[in-house]
């Protein structure tokens, strides 16, 4: 799979990449794009020993690379000759749920339209008032992902043999700079060192415990198959998103749009998010912190990932993101 920089706005942004024709197995080199360029970085560029440690001096440190990014030399190949995968390495993956408005209510309203004898449109009100509700007095809802899970889209992503219910969940999700332990609203954003696009796939039959109810959801057997959270392909540094409250997200499946939203539908914007999740454990550099999916995933559309199934998610000035959906070897 060769590379391109399309919907990606910033003068430059980080990625890890492979040559084409190096093995999926090989270990991704670091690099820095520019327009349609990628050059290979390390060390001596990054200022650092690695990624995470660049990612901890974030903003200061965006300026090493703003200035290779403005050279021309002969350091730098086409970005159609790599293949790039995840651009980030995380210790911790920090998951949103229930965080924008129209995608609860809209899962809110199926859920209870099968028991429920009230009209779908009542139904649909009382729930934009419990949201609305949950957006005055109650705070963030986080659960943990599993940083194996994280992949880029240079890999396909197999459907695990044991459910047909695995749904997609385009998010924009937020990459920690330095580390965000007790932050307040106020300076949240402050260790924000960038943004990259995740998909967070889901077994939708699996979220909820059927053998003992009362124990809730099981976001582990639900979300952390193998390569169910494809990331990037690029990190973009915060200061080329001008408002992230006010993205555009979009994500279709074999050319058809399934989710279109913006994250001005947020239940709980950013800094609340960040504040919230650095409350009980320090947020470390190159965390990722997920921000929640829009409206439009498979379960409300009665369309679940099936074999062949590409996905484009883009987001906003990050680019886009395909992946290739494919069953689990035995279960076709």
């Amino acid at each position: 799979m060769t590379s391109s920089s399309a919907g990606l706005t910033a003068p430059f942004a980080i990625v890890r990449f492979r040559p084409d024709g190096s093995a999926v197995e090989s270990e991704p080199r670091l690099g820095l794009v520019a327009g349609e360029r990628v050059r290979e970085i390390g060390p001596d560029e990054l200022g650092a020993g690695d990624l995470n440690a660049f990612l901890a001096e974030a903003p200061e440190s965006w300026g090493r690379l703003r200035r290779i990014a403005e050279q021309a030399d002969g350091t730098w190949h086409p970005l159609a000759d790599v293949t790039l995968t995840a651009p980030v390495t995380p210790r911790q993956v920090l998951q949103t749920g229930a965080n924008y408005r129209t995608h609860v209510i809209d899962l809110v309203a199926a859920g209870r339209a099968k028991n429920d004898p009230r009209p779908i449109e009542e139904l649909r009100e009382w729930a934009a008032e419990m949201m609305d509700r949950r957006a005055r007095e109650g705070t963030p809802y986080f659960f943990i992902g599993l940083p194996a899970a994280v992949v880029g889209d240079d890999v396909d992503l197999v459907l695990p043999g044991y459910s047909d219910q695995h749904d997609w969940e385009l998010e924009l999700a937020v990459v920690i700079g330095k580390a965000a332990y007790r932050v307040d609203r106020d300076h949240a954003l402050e260790h924000v060192a960038g943004y990259t696009i995740v998909n967070d796939i889901t077994t939708r039959d699996l979220v909820f415990r059927e053998d003992m109810k009362e124990i809730g959801t099981d976001w582990y057997r639900g979300k952390n198959a193998p390569g169910f959270l494809p990331t990037g392909p690029f990190l973009v540094p915060a200061e080329f998103v001008a408002n992230p409250g006010e993205l555009h997200l979009e994500l279709k499946l074999n050319g058809d749009t399934m989710q279109d939203a913006t994250t001005s539908d947020l239940l709980f914007d950013l800094p609340a998010l960040i504040a919230g999740a650095s409350q009980n454990m320090p947020l470390l550099p190159g965390d990722l912190l997920l921000t929640g999916s829009p409206a439009g995933n498979g379960i409300v559309h009665g369309r679940m990932l099936r074999d062949g199934d590409v996905m484009v998610g883009a987001i906003e000035g990050l680019g886009a993101q395909t992946v290739r959906a494919v069953a689990e070897a035995g279960s076709r």
